[in-house]
């Protein structure tokens, strides 16, 4: 396990923030709920949920790695129509299911996230409202830094809600479009499992402890985590733009306390493996452990030296990743049958 940080940067801040180990970053807590945050959420969750997704699957771009890539789309909250990919076993029926959610900036292709951690896993890569091509909305801007602000004047039109939405709905259309998943959340049914790294590890966290139908989770390197110090961080990434309107209108603090990935971590009981960097110029590493430390059920934490960054032995630290989704998916997620 990484237990200091000692990198050459050009950055005017330090990525590690004054952190030199896990031990102190363990120690970060998660900020208080706001008044009606759980009610907020799962008022949001009901009104995805009936949503009629309308998924359509598009023929098959791409075979690779033992699986079948197709185009897809759906609908989501609003009406919003939003694209993808479904990922098929090529050969031998479909044994899980997987929603894997991306970083700020969008999803241009399917990329590493394919093959999904188990065999004969359907795997839906929903591309969120505003990001990437196939997410494309006219009036959402596509750039991070401008997206992060979008609504941001009102919890319930904050964009940040939407694009959870757009997660339970990549989770219906995935259920709607491969039948032995359609009873996932029921009794007896199956259970989906969830990936998201960055952006989609704070969707993720928002997410995921409002819908039955996910039995286990990946978080790598989680955004959103406790808004008020991040506040206080600068960095490299989305959260720049954030600090920057808060400081001309401090009344946003409100907004963000119903959108606080550490928060609703607190609120999270599912098997939740986290990966989270010492040392990070995009997401700081005192937000990615405090999602970690709120989790309310079983977790797992896998230290990486640094996230958003390139450094000498983060292919190794990428394999060791890989291997321990493997085994953390396999031993909590049941097959399909």
């Amino acid at each position: 396990m990484a237990s200091s940080v000692a990198f050459s940067h050009d950055f005017a801040f330090d990525p590690a923030y004054g952190y030199d180990a896990p031990d102190a970053l363990l120690g970060i807590p998660a900020p208080p709920a706001p008044d009606g945050f759980d009610a907020f959420w799962r008022g949001k969750y009901a009104r995805a949920r009936a949503v009629d997704t309308r998924p359509v699957l598009g023929p098959v771009e791409e075979e690779r790695d033992g699986v079948r890539i197709h185009g897809v789309t759906y609908t989501s909250v609003g009406g919003v129509r939003l694209g993808g990919w479904l990922a098929l076993p090529a050969e031998g029926p479909v044994r899980y299911g997987f929603v894997v959610g991306h970083g700020y900036g969008g999803r241009q292709e399917p990329g590493r996230d394919l093959p999904a951690p188990l065999p004969g896993a359907a795997v839906i890569l929903p591309c969120v409202r505003g990001m990437g091509e196939r997410g494309r909305v006219d009036s959402i801007p596509d750039l991070a830094a401008e997206h992060v602000l979008h609504g941001i004047g009102s919890r319930d039109t904050y964009v940040i809600g939407d694009c959870a939405a757009d997660l339970w709905c990549a989770a219906s259309a995935l259920t709607a479009l491969v039948p032995e998943l359609a009873e996932a959340g029921l009794p007896g049914g199956p259970r989906l499992g969830y990936l998201g790294e960055s952006f989609g590890g704070g969707l993720g966290a928002l997410a995921l402890p409002w819908d039955d139908r996910f039995g286990a989770a990946q978080l790598t390197a989680p955004t959103f985590g406790n808004h008020p110090l991040r506040l206080t961080l600068p960095c490299a990434g989305s959260g720049e733009s954030v600090r920057a309107h808060h400081r001309a209108h401090p009344e946003v603090g409100e907004v963000l306390g119903y959108f606080d990935a550490a928060t609703a971590a607190t609120r999270l009981t599912l098997p939740t493996l986290v990966a989270a960097a010492l040392f990070d110029p995009s997401v700081p590493p005192p937000g990615q452990f405090a999602v970690h430390n709120a989790l309310a059920g079983e977790r797992e934490l896998q230290v990486l030296t640094a996230g958003h960054f390139a450094y000498r032995g983060m292919v190794a630290e990428a394999a060791e990743l890989d291997a321990n989704r493997m085994r953390f998916f396999g031993e909590r997620l049941t097959a399909v049958g």
